[in-house]
């Protein structure tokens, strides 16, 4: 069964934070392709209990949410 890109996209993020390459797993959160995809990997960051792990992941997260969950700010295709 395939799986939904949104799902792809947080398990690529996730496996740079496990490698602890945090500042290319905040690139990627920066260009984010959707809410629904960051909305995903902030719910992996919870499953797998790494909230709250690393406090640079956790506001790129969070910032990002705020800035494409904002009607002017979502990003063309």
């Amino acid at each position: 069964m395939a799986r939904s890109s949104s799902n792809i996209w947080s398990e690529k993020v996730l496996a740079l934070i496990r490698s602890g390459n945090t500042s290319a797993a905040v690139a990627q959160i920066k260009v984010a392709p959707s809410v629904k995809d960051l909305r995903a990997l902030q719910a992996a960051m919870i499953v797998h209990r790494f909230q709250g792990r690393w406090p640079t992941v956790d506001n790129a997260i969070a910032d990002n949410l705020d800035a494409l969950s904002a009607p002017r700010l979502h990003r063309s295709p």
